[in-house]
């Protein structure tokens, strides 16, 4: 039988030979309608072919590997066959509430991780979000019968979460329980959703988690195999104790580099001579145990050695390695020897033995991480496994191809490559036996050579747990998220987990799994930013433009996106935000996850970005389009935005102990998101900030400093009334916008002196980057607060707090000499009106210094290299409105490249004044 007949075995009886139906057409079984859509695949793959993101590897490779039209590993040509059955399906069980109206807002519930999950266990895979923290927002953002979709899907953790809620529940179970409105109760049931991923390990570990299975007849299949191979093969895991004539099963081998003294070329075993294990650490220095020198680890040579690579027929150079040391158990304890003359000689038996099972040999490609080990002669697969678990990985692998559950064994199988490969490293403080380093293919000078056995033994049953699909309502595809084949509008909600611009190589460290299942990642559409592949930010930022242009064409209009990022560098999140907007999609909600207290902050600025964030964004309605550009050259258009924007925004943080403040609802950040989507909607901006800011409060209620609708204020006022204040939002403080945003709430939560302010406001300024001009807290307070000092009457924001606060003060009115004498020198938020004022008098303030800025342009060709970001902002913003696009370009031309990039207004108003000038 040949290596492609072999991988073209059925996989698991999903259906026990009974009858099936898909896409329409009925087959006696599964493994009938698995025939059937393999040749319509194969007829297909020309045409697929054509699509970017078409995987490398052999057309037999491809089409064994897909279960379609469940799963291709390759662009799935049937999705919207799919989506229309999965829409008449949907529109037959809600025919009684055709009339329902979908109206969301943004998810504000705190989530933890919950990372202790069968699931997000059972496979090593580079990144997921686990599936359990999903689930909340697809109960909150979607009814049972819609579609969801994920482009970056991963291993599917997505639709692992839309199974823990596919709970069955009939239309007169969600009528009793009133679970048919959007007022968005919990509402379980089934929800169908699209996976996508570029990478093949990716999508075939997602498959297997989404497809039904009977886990105790897999669990059967697998142990069976193992046990079976270990009968012929336990020899191999042997040991010797000489002490007690006893053989025990070695749980795992040490194997440690061999370096030479530079100075008499004697070797020096890593292991003995520069370690110290009763401590559990290397030495800083040690002696050469022969000629004594003292030395470090920078100061040794490599040893090298040639070894007889079978696959290319070939004497390979690379560097020495010799078995140091083996853990064996002993009445459930681990006990240690060191390597005996015996147990060198099993080790050179195996490596006798000739490697007559397939086994991968390909050259690791090129690229920033995979070439890493070139250097030390680690140049193609095979070489990341010791002879003993190379021979028995192939021969573990030959047994699993000729399975009927071959899939789900694959799936165990590549679910220890990395930990029983060199990647494994020796920590002998450590208790956890598979201690690779993530996001890497770091191999340490101490190899830990795990005992296969043991390893898929144990990792059966785990996996077992990771089975929870009774339904086939999810499919996978295998392609690009930049270029898929989905129809407009017929996605009811997106959630997605994109790439993290230089965080993780993920075709690169994918390479060892997918070399062992045939098709590998055709990197060219990677979002990524790698040297090797020449994607820096700018090539990463277009290829996410793409893909968030994918996701709003898909999206139905009204619906939601919810995007969860993880990146430490500023320039990477505002490379998605831009790309978001762009789509056309306007972002209502952002926070950043506190994984150790399990709550948000929120983000007023792109250079906070150290922890998780959640952005949500929707799709605006067609007829909401429309209407802002046919008043595209008034002002209306601006109030037609924010009207529509706020129906988008929470009104409170839900299962809040208090009430939050909502950032998003503050003039400040209103009138941003107003401005950014005129601008990347190719709109005129058509009113000012001091403007905006004084008609806001005209037009729409203010409370607790925020923004609502006449039809939203009374729901706020109720809720509000049950709390004392509005709690404080923490903020992250970075440069002057979030400085300003951080007086504002510590003043609307108390009138304060200075005195009182600047002790926390230095506390909280620690964190501002190199290049920015602080104002100080003095011109901070003038150019955007008031302060009462004498005046005949105390303001009302000052007379509220005391009167809240101070029993002595409620009864007294403003002019009162004893409240006047409290009130003395504090600063308060002005009311609308003087706000508008103050905002005038700031933005010439702010122009004088951006105007400077040009005139050094003049006389000097250097970069400036210290500046007031507000000041270069609201001089973008008046060039944009004047049409100086060269200025803006100019000046940004001089700023450091890091702080356009890391600027989200600064880099909207570059980025398409470039585009204004066909740059």
């Amino acid at each position: 039988m040949s290596e492609h007949e072999q991988l073209s075995f059925t996989t698991g009886n999903e259906t026990n030979g009974e009858p099936v139906v898909c896409l329409g057409l009925t087959f006696k079984n599964d493994d009938e309608r698995r025939v059937y859509f393999r040749e319509e695949l194969r007829k297909k793959l020309p045409e697929l072919k054509q699509i970017d993101g078409f995987p490398i590897g052999q057309d037999e490779d491809i089409i064994a590997l897909s279960d379609p039209p469940y799963y291709t590993a390759c662009p799935n040509p049937w999705l919207n066959e799919f989506i229309q059955e999965w829409e008449l399906q949907k529109q037959e069980y809600y025919k009684e509430f055709s009339n329902d109206i979908y109206k969301v807002e943004p998810f504000t519930s705190d989530v933890s991780e919950g990372k202790n999950d069968a699931v997000y266990n059972a496979h090593s895979y580079h990144t997921k979000v686990p599936p359990k923290a999903i689930l909340n927002y697809l109960l909150h953002y979607t009814n049972p019968g819609d579609i969801v979709y994920d482009g970056f899907s991963g291993t599917g953790m997505t639709g692992v979460a839309s199974i823990m809620a596919n709970q069955e529940v009939t239309v007169e179970q969600l009528k009793q329980k009133s679970l048919l409105n959007h007022s968005k109760e919990i509402s379980y049931g089934n929800r169908n959703v699209i996976l996508g991923d570029l990478s093949p390990i990716a999508t075939f570990i997602s498959k297997n988690y989404n497809t039904p299975l009977n886990s105790e007849d897999f669990e059967k299949e697998a142990l069976k195999i193992i046990f079976e191979l270990e009968d012929e093969y336990g020899w191999m895991y042997q040991t010797l104790d000489e002490n007690t004539q006893k053989h025990h099963t070695i749980s795992y081998t040490v194997w440690s580099d061999v370096f030479s003294c530079p100075q008499c070329e004697s070797d020096i075993v890593f292991h003995y001579d520069a370690t110290d294990d009763k401590n559990n650490k290397v030495l800083d220095s040690f002696s050469c145990p022969n000629c004594k020198i003292n030395l470090t680890k920078k100061e040794l040579n490599r040893s090298w050695e040639y070894i007889f690579d079978e696959a290319l027929n070939q004497n390979v150079k690379c560097i020495k390695t010799l078995p140091v040391m083996i853990c064996y158990k002993e009445n459930n304890r681990n006990k240690l020897k060191t390597i005996s003359q015996t147990d060198n000689e099993i080790i050179d038996r195996i490596n006798n033995l000739p490697l007559d099972s397939w086994y991968p040999t390909d050259r690791m490609p090129e690229g920033d991480e995979s070439r890493r080990n070139d250097r030390i002669g680690y140049t193609h697969v095979q070489h990341f496994y010791t002879k003993r678990n190379l021979f028995l990985l192939s021969k573990l692998h030959e047994r699993i191809s000729v399975s009927p559950y071959r899939d789900q064994l694959l799936l165990l199988f590549t679910s220890h490559l990395v930990n029983l490969s060199k990647l494994n490293r020796y920590r002998p403080e450590v208790s956890f036996p598979y201690n690779p380093l993530s996001g890497t293919l770091y191999i340490g000078s101490r190899v830990a050579e795990s005992n296969i056995f043991e390893a898929y033994k144990n990792k059966v049953k785990k996996l077992k747990l990771a089975f929870l699909a009774k339904n086939k309502n999810n499919v996978v595809s295998l392609h690009s998220q930049s270029h898929t084949n989905i129809k407009d509008n017929t996605i009811d909600y997106v959630f997605t987990d994109p790439p993290f611009g230089a965080n993780i190589m993920y075709s690169e460290l994918s390479f060892l799994w997918e070399s062992w299942i045939r098709v590998k990642t055709n990197n060219k559409p990677e979002a990524i930013i790698n040297k090797s592949q020449n994607k820096k930010i700018n090539s990463y930022q277009k290829l996410m433009e793409q893909s968030f242009k994918e996701y709003y064409r898909v999206l139905k209009p009204g619906r939601w996106i919810t995007v969860e990022f993880s990146n430490s560098k500023a320039s990477i999140w505002n490379s998605i935000q831009d790309s978001i907007q762009k789509a056309g999609f306007i972002i209502a909600n952002v926070a950043a996850l506190d994984k150790k207290m399990g709550s948000f902050k929120a983000v007023t600025s792109a250079t906070a970005v150290k922890q998780d964030l959640v952005i949500s964004a929707y799709k605006p309605l067609n007829k909401d389009i429309k209407n802002i550009q046919q008043k595209s050259n008034s002002i209306e258009s601006a109030w037609m935005f924010t009207s529509q924007h706020l129906e988008k925004l929470p009104l409170i943080h839900k299962n809040s102990l208090q009430n939050d403040y909502i950032i998003e609802r503050t003039p400040r950040i209103l009138f941003d998101r107003m401005v950014a989507y005129h601008i990347q909607n190719n709109l005129p901006v058509p009113i000012s900030s001091a403007e905006y800011q004084k008609e806001l409060t005209q037009r729409f209620p203010l409370r607790d400093g925020m923004i609502f609708l006449d039809n939203q204020v009374t729901q706020y006022d109720k809720y509000s009334a049950s709390f004392k204040e509005v709690s404080q939002t923490s903020l992250f403080i970075s440069e002057e916008s979030s400085a300003i945003e951080w007086i504002r709430q510590q003043l609307l939560k108390t009138p304060q002196t200075r005195q009182d302010l600047h002790p926390k406001f230095m506390k909280e300024i620690q964190h501002i980057a190199k290049h920015e001009k602080l104002p100080e807290l003095d011109e901070l307070l003038v150019q955007n607060f008031l302060r009462y000092d004498s005046e005949p009457e105390v303001p009302s924001q000052i007379v509220s707090y005391f009167r809240r606060n101070y029993p002595d003060l409620r009864g007294l009115e403003p002019t009162d000499e004893k409240i006047k004498q409290k009130a003395m020198n504090r600063w308060y938020v002005p009311d609308p009106n003087k706000q508008a004022d103050l905002e005038k008098l700031r933005e010439k303030s702010l122009l004088r210094e951006f105007n400077l800025y040009v005139d050094e342009m003049t006389k000097s060709k250097k970069k400036l290299k210290e500046f007031r970001t507000e000041a270069i902002r609201a001089g973008f913003k008046k060039a944009w409105s004047e049409k100086d696009y060269q200025t803006i370009v100019d000046i940004g031309n001089r700023l450091p490249e890091t702080v356009i990039q890391e600027d989200d207004k600064l880099l909207m108003y570059f980025d398409n004044a470039q585009i204004k000038l066909g740059l």
